[in-house]
């Protein structure tokens, strides 16, 4: 495991994940994590690739953007508001599905701040049509975007953008950056939401798990 110096020289180029949770996670046998520099084609006949984006932000310009069909929520850790965010979240993919224990699981890290779990309602009915979850390590003073979801019927509006920016405004004073991660291969396309909200970088991570043998 790399220093917490040596990672804050380089986050997203030398950890896959935010330091804090690497410190608490052993890969599987059958896994390797491998950055673009280092990995090979040779070692797709053994392994199968899934590819994710690793980005930067280091809080500086952060754009106040308004957003006149929605407003901001902050979530609370009571179970409507943890069930809530679990259906956003469910229903925005074909092949995650999360419950209320894994979100409960998310309040009791370390990196947890309340203020930093949000949803974007829509002003007329008060219907919760995003959310977004954040997480702070106080140790690397990074502030984490862990889920930024909005529901397939209110995309193209522009709430995802302003979901992004609300939580890089929410940021603790002594936070120096925020990182953010997700599938290179996703349809929606989320590199290019975070980007145009001043995520940068050129840092990709290869997720390799051995192929099934078959017999």
């Amino acid at each position: 495991m790399i220093s917490v110096s040596d990672y804050l020289r380089d986050p997203c180029g030398s950890l896959s994940i935010p330091y804090w949770k690497a410190l608490q996670i052993t890969l599987p046998d059958n896994m390797k994590i491998l950055h673009q520099r280092e990995f090979s084609e040779e070692l797709l006949r053994k392994y199968d690739d899934e590819v994710y984006f690793r980005l930067i932000h280091r809080l500086q310009n952060i754009q106040d953007i308004t957003q006149a069909n929605v407003y901001i929520i902050t979530a609370s850790s009571d179970k409507k508001d943890i069930e809530k965010i679990a259906d956003i979240i469910n229903r925005c993919y074909d092949d995650i599905k999360v419950d209320r224990k894994y979100l409960e699981s998310l309040i009791k890290t370390p990196a947890y701040m309340p203020s930093l779990w949000i949803f974007a309602a829509e002003p007329n009915t008060g219907e919760k049509v995003g959310c977004a979850i954040g997480d702070y390590d106080p140790q690397c003073r990074e502030m984490i975007l862990e889920w930024v979801q909005v529901l397939p019927e209110y995309r193209r509006q522009g709430i995802g953008k302003f979901l992004v920016q609300q939580l890089l405004l929410r940021s603790p004073e002594e936070a120096k950056f925020s990182t953010v991660s997700g599938k290179v291969a996703n349809l929606s396309n989320p590199e290019a939401l975070y980007r145009s909200c001043g995520f940068e970088g050129q840092d990709y991570w290869h997720i390799l798990t051995e192929k099934v043998q078959r017999k």
